[in-house]
């Protein structure tokens, strides 16, 4: 009974709700700052729940409704990062606290305390998706567009709402990946016995993993801030900030391994940092964005692959440090690649971006004219992981070579006397 009251329901509650409070706090001063509180009929409240639901994998619809003679399309897709890190790194750390000190922990111990959080978590997700829901009139402007709405009674709405089935499947996977990777990423958690072994074969490159993307965020941070100080759009860099900075540093990390993503900018949608991007992708056709085509808009952007290559190198040689000495170079290497392209996996999973809306009348299509847009950006997914792969396998092989001179810790120099 000990282990239980150590880590039980009040322990629980104070993760589950500690985690919620940082993501709240995230998503609302970053929609803050983007202009969201303006919005109508009191919908601040309602677009942060919508913004949590959308950071945890959950699925918020948008519909759209003019009248009888009108018709509104609109569609929405991407993940607020920010918020999303911020409540994995809280959550993730509440599971993990009262394990510390710990060596090894049942397999049915560590399920059981899981499943206190999912419980509580699940009820989160329940509150989260029935609260997300609102609709909103469209201001057309004036001029004949809004005389032909107003005739015709086609005020043109949009409105959002959740789906709940796939909000509650999705909330629940991602929380599973979270304590999952808590567990083989910390490397003071206890496992349970039969998987001791992943300490040595799987901690250090899931390590290393986590270190190369909050390493990535650092670094937009801080240029982020500069950016803020020196050039001013203060509230459009706390918002990027706050709402999709590793959506934009971990892209970088990808384009910086030689990855190419697909799309187009059109309408009034637009990427808020940096304006290259706007400028690349707001073409008639879809555009490919990677390092050529960075560098030919600004050559300075080589320093990208330059980056991804040496912090790369960088966590590898703390891999292979934090591996016992007997593992050789080509074993890191295979390690590293598999957990560099199960990365490049999930960036390219959770980093798509895919916006719309368009207003049709009488059957006329975008007679919204500048309200109608596009946006869209994904990424040619295989070539991504190949590259991960490719680069990890580089990587943790110099990494075992640089590796080899430094004494690990516990180990001696010579024999003993």
């Amino acid at each position: 009974m000990r282990p239980a009251a150590r880590h039980g329901w009040a322990r629980a509650v104070a993760a589950v709700l500690t985690g919620l409070a940082v993501m709240v706090l995230v998503a609302a001063l970053g929609l803050w700052a983007a202009g969201a509180a303006d919005l109508p009929d009191g919908a601040f409240p309602r677009v942060v729940a919508a913004a949590l639901v959308t950071a945890v994998g959950g699925s918020v619809e948008l519909s759209g409704n003019a009248g009888a003679l009108a018709q509104t399309h609109a569609g929405l897709t991407v993940i607020p990062l920010s918020v999303t890190l911020a409540g994995a790194l809280v959550i993730g750390a509440g599971f993990l606290r009262p394990l510390r000190h710990r060596a090894v922990a049942s397999a049915g111990e560590l399920a059981g305390w899981a499943a206190r959080i999912a419980v509580l978590w699940l009820l989160a997700l329940i509150g989260l998706a029935l609260a997300a829901r609102q609709t909103f009139a469209v201001d057309v402007g004036s001029g004949t567009l809004s005389d032909l709405t107003g005739l015709f009674d086609a005020a043109p709405k949009v409105g959002f709402t959740t789906d709940l089935p796939l909000t509650v499947l999705f909330g629940l996977l991602w929380l599973a990946g979270v304590l999952v990777l808590a567990l083989l990423v910390a490397r003071g958690a206890p496992l349970p016995g039969r998987l001791l072994r992943l300490q040595e074969s799987v901690r250090p490159a899931a390590h290393a993993m986590v270190e190369l993307l909050l390493a990535y965020v650092v670094i937009g941070l801080v240029t982020a801030l500069l950016t803020a100080a020196t050039r001013g759009h203060v509230a459009t860099t706390f918002a990027l900030i706050l709402l999709g900075l590793p959506n934009l540093m971990w892209l970088a990390l990808t384009l910086g391994l030689g990855a190419t993503w697909n799309g187009r900018v059109s309408g009034p949608f637009g990427l808020p940092m940096p304006h290259i991007l706007d400028e690349i992708l707001r073409t008639p056709d879809v555009s490919a964005l990677n390092l050529r085509s960075l560098t030919a808009y600004d050559g300075r952007m080589w320093w990208l692959a330059l980056m991804a290559a040496l912090l790369l190198l960088a966590v590898a040689f703390r891999m292979a440090v934090r591996s016992p000495a007997r593992i050789q170079p080509w074993q890191h290497a295979v390690r590293l690649a598999v957990a560099l392209a199960l990365t490049m996996l999930m960036i390219c999973l959770t980093g798509r971006v895919s916006a719309h809306y368009g207003l049709s009348l009488l059957g006329i299509g975008d007679l919204g004219g500048g309200l109608s847009g596009e946006l869209f950006l994904k990424p040619r997914l295989w070539q991504a992981v190949g590259l991960g792969a490719l680069w990890g396998l580089v990587a943790g092989f110099l990494g075992g070579l640089l590796a080899r001179p430094v004494q690990r810790h516990g180990e001696v120099s010579g024999p003993a006397d």
